[in-house]
Order: structure tokens, then C-alpha cells, then sequence
């Protein structure tokens, strides 16, 4: 993924071009299938997530101390989120022809992890990349690289709204590291 080094305030991601039809509808097709094992993708996301990238758990109190993702998967507390993020994004994907409807939902998650939680936002970039490997994974009759494609835009859509909304609610940078 290429990236602007530098130049501070201007550093972040280019805006995508917005979605076509075609790949809203590829988005939404593909997630109707995935969101009928809504848990279980969420919880496999949200366990490789931190698996994967443990500097993430610190912002979980409740199970920052699991090592075992079997034991992680277990955590009730892991699985209600898993289970709020895969109905944010649910949100999203109904409402891709909305624009105001996903602005709403990113405006809420974006300044309730800025202020409310003090998450970094490289963790929303991190997440994206981790969302399109596990749905690659559990769904790869659904998730044909045109898909991916297609995901990859919406997610680094969100990527930038998120770090948008970040800037709009003041948020500065406390550190550059990502574990």
C-alpha cells in the first residue's frame, strides 16, 4: 500500500474514487452471505486482529491479557464487540447509495474512538487490511479478487473518513508506533 511520507498535516491516504454501482452491488452481495455467520466473522476478524497485532488489545480491559485465541474467542466481552463492529459495517454496506447515512455512522465511530476510547487511528487501516484477509479466507467462493478489489476501495473510503473525523474532533497524534 503506498503511502505520502512526510510532509505532516498532509499525511494521509488519497481519497478513493467513490464506488460504481457495480461494485456496491459486488460489496453487498458478497456481504449478505458473510453477514449470515455475522458472529463467527466477526469474532475470527477480531481475533486475528489482535492475535496478529497485540498492541491493539491495550484498548480492551477485559481481555488485554488473553494470549490464547482460543481463549479470546471465548471472551464474551470480545464477542459483543465483534458483534457491534459487524453491525457497523452492516450499517454501512445497506447504506452505500446514502451518503448521509454513512457519514452519520463513520461521524460516530470515528469521534467515540478518538475521544471516548483514545484509539490510534492506524488501528482502522489495520483492521481493513485484516477484514479483507479473513473474509478472503472463510469466504473464497464469495470473495473473488474483483470483490476484494471492490472491498478494498470501501474500506480505504472509511479509512479516510475515519481519519477526517479524527482531525475534525482535534485528535493528535500521542505516538507513531504500532507495537
Amino acid at each position: 500500500m503506498e503511502r505520502m511520507q512526510g510532509k505532516g498535516e498532509g499525511d494521509h491516504l488519497e481519497q478513493p474514487s467513490p464506488l460504481t454501482d457495480k461494485e456496491r452491488v459486488m460489496i453487498q452481495d458478497s456481504w449478505a452471505k458473510v453477514y449470515q455467520k455475522c458472529d463467527d466473522a466477526g469474532v475470527a476478524i477480531l481475533v486475528r486482529l489482535f492475535v496478529n497485532f497485540p498492541s491493539s488489545k491495550q484498548y480492551f480491559s477485559q481481555f488485554k491479557h488473553i494470549e490464547q485465541p482460543e481463549e479470546l474467542e471465548r471472551s464474551a466481552q470480545l464477542r459483543k464487540h465483534a458483534h457491534r463492529v459487524m453491525n457497523a459495517i452492516n450499517t454501512l454496506v445497506e447504506s452505500l447509495d446514502n451518503s448521509e447515512k454513512v457519514a452519520s455512522v463513520l461521524k460516530l465511530v470515528g469521534k467515540a474512538h478518538a475521544l471516548k476510547h483514545k484509539v490510534e487511528p492506524v488501528y482502522f487501516k489495520i483492521l481493513s487490511g485484516v477484514i479483507l484477509e479473513v473474509l478472503g479466507e472463510e469466504f473464497p467462493e464469495v470473495v473473488t479478487p474483483e470483490v476484494a478489489a471492490a472491498w478494498t476501495k470501501l474500506l480505504a473510503t472509511i479509512y479516510c473518513s475515519i481519519t477526517a473525523i479524527y482531525e475534525e474532533v482535534g485528535w493528535t497524534k500521542l505516538s507513531t508506533s504500532t507495537g
